[in-house]
């Protein structure tokens, strides 16, 4: 199974988001940070946006932040929401080509069962488990948060 690269950057956008929670930030600096396509990024924020995942402001002060604690975004919710199809083989699809195996198959049943079993996985994991820890020094200075200025200014309490 392949993710998509819009939630690939979904997950990294979320990442980073989570690594500054102190304060909003940019498409652009997420995209920086990360580097990746800017313009691909901004149509995955205002996805994650309608989905309750990111916190958008415009103008003066404004910028990007989550729009719940990391602690409560489950990797496996992200993943259901950007991917748009989670068949594995076209027989999973509603409208995919018949088989000439149907209810005698037993692929379906084990592809099945695999997807459930990386899906659980991904439901246990919350954005909290990806960003904290001993790892975090690491990843804050892969993204250059710890060097980073603040452009923007630093948030006390949510809206």
């Amino acid at each position: 199974m392949r993710l998509t690269l819009h939630t690939d950057y979904a997950l990294r956008a979320l990442i980073y988001l989570g690594l500054r929670h102190d304060r909003r930030v940019s498409i652009r600096e997420i995209a920086e940070a990360h580097r990746i396509s800017e313009n691909h990024l901004v149509k995955v924020i205002h996805k994650l946006g309608r989905g309750g995942f990111v916190q958008t402001a415009r103008g003066k002060g404004g910028g990007l932040r989550l729009a719940r604690a990391p602690e409560e975004i489950r990797v496996g919710d992200v993943v259901r929401f950007t991917e748009e199809d989670l068949a594995l083989v076209a027989c999973f699809q509603a409208d995919g080509p018949g088989c000439a195996l149907i209810n005698v198959c037993r692929l379906q049943g084990l592809l099945c069962e695999a997807l459930g079993a990386f899906m659980a996985a991904l439901d246990g994991k919350t954005l909290a488990d990806l960003i904290g820890g001993a790892n975090r020094p690491a990843m804050e200075a892969r993204l250059s948060l710890a060097a980073s200025v603040v452009e923007t200014p630093a948030l006390h309490a949510a809206p």
